[in-house]
């Protein structure tokens, strides 16, 4: 079978000369995108390559150099040390990587993501639009939490896309955003929420070798009812039943900024002797999906897989640990779209799904101003790769 980058009609004259420019925390994740832009365009056979309009089409590295130095007070400036006029650019940025660190008049200061956010906006102010085109990928959307009002509070996510439209980014790509809707803050700019489905699953069936994938054995669950569509899509491309969690909370408290849980009632058929796959878009401290396993645990289910786009895991992994040693999670899956510590990635129940090929696919493809509709929709993909399983499974069983 070809690879989809040969079958993807990619003959369009590109938008401008493609060039990214990775932030300081997105690194790692820009030169594993880089890695597979080059090697494509290397191989891709273009009779156009020559003209013009392709100038600078192939080349040994798409990343352009640029920096945030930082004065004594901890101030800061953007510098781009490359030429960007022209081009069709691509920042990267990650702003929950926590582990860059800064000198602030000779204390040392962890990045916060208002740090991130503040040089992202730095690099685009040193672009001074030259560039053809703007897009900035930021795969965990800053204030992505703070994305409505329940009293009189900021709007911390709509001021922000706000502020880089007007600072002239074209197009926003995100993954799994808190809630879409904030981009009805930006409606006449481009706004992407991707989700990936496909490399969860894909990861899943890679590393579990005896998954059986039908309604009898295996059920999606959500956490809670705001991630209720993510885990209908799963379920219905995997043909399963699905369930839920809701929170039922005490109101007349806050604990750490937010309202106490009292409980999690689930609504959904018996999850009792079936493999679980519990999607959701983060997970922040690890309580709630630990809870949320516990409950499901409680109800006789099998196996417990947590599958969320971000971990970030802000109270270290010992809690997660004990819940793994005491079998009741079995795999969390989580994206490279963020920082991932050392520790995490050495854990025995630690599934890593990497999300490089697919962003690079995206940026190759907006590159040449083509539609990107089959790659935010993995519904085929995902029926070839569980097919593909079954396949595999019944061979072996026949063995």
């Amino acid at each position: 079978m070809p690879n989809r980058e040969e079958k993807r009609n990619l003959e369009t004259i590109p938008v401008g000369s493609l060039g990214m420019i990775a932030l300081e925390g997105c690194k790692t994740l820009g030169e594993k995108i880089d890695h597979y832009l080059v090697k494509w365009r290397t191989e891709r056979k273009n009779e156009h390559k020559d003209s013009l309009a392709f100038a600078g089409y192939q080349r040994e590295s798409y990343l352009l150099k640029a920096k945030v130095p930082r004065f004594g007070s901890g101030e800061a400036k953007g510098i781009i040390l490359e030429s960007v006029r022209g081009t069709d650019l691509f920042l990267l940025v990650d702003v929950a990587n926590y582990s860059l660190t800064y000198s602030l008049c000779g204390e040392t200061n962890h990045m916060s993501p208002d740090d991130h956010y503040q040089d992202l906006k730095r690099i685009i102010a040193a672009v001074g639009g030259k560039a053809r085109r703007i897009t900035v990928i930021m795969p965990f959307l800053y204030e992505s939490r703070q994305h409505k009002r329940t009293a009189r509070e900021s709007l911390d996510c709509a001021i922000a896309l706000q502020e880089l439209v007007q600072m002239g980014v074209d197009n926003i790509i995100t993954f799994d955003a808190h809630d879409a809707r904030v981009q009805n803050a930006i409606p006449l700019h481009g706004f992407e929420t991707v989700q990936p489905a496909y490399q969860f699953i894909k990861g899943l069936l890679r590393h579990v070798p005896d998954l059986d994938i039908d309604a009898d054995h295996m059920m999606v669950v959500s956490p809670d009812e705001g991630g209720m569509s993510r885990a209908i899509y799963i379920a219905n491309v995997l043909g399963l039943d699905m369930g839920m969690f809701y929170k039922r909370r005490d109101y007349t408290h806050i604990v750490n900024g937010r309202n106490p849980i009292v409980a999690h009632e689930f609504l959904g058929s018996s999850v009792e002797g079936k493999d679980i796959i519990v999607i959701d878009d983060m997970i922040s401290s690890g309580e709630s999906v630990l809870e949320v396993a516990a409950e499901l645990k409680l109800r006789k289910a099998n196996r417990i897989f947590i599958c969320a786009t971000f971990g970030l895991f802000t109270s270290g992994l010992d809690k997660i640990d004990s819940a793994y040693e005491d079998g009741l999670i079995d795999k969390i899956l989580t994206t490279n779209l963020i920082y991932q510590t050392p520790e995490l990635l050495e854990r025995p129940y630690y599934i890593n799904c990497d999300m490089s090929k697919y962003i690079a696919y995206i940026i190759d493809t907006l590159n040449h101003d083509t539609s990107i509709s089959d790659l935010l929709n993995p519904n085929d993909r995902i029926q070839k790769l569980v097919t593909k399983y079954k396949t595999q499974r019944d061979e072996k069983s026949n063995e």
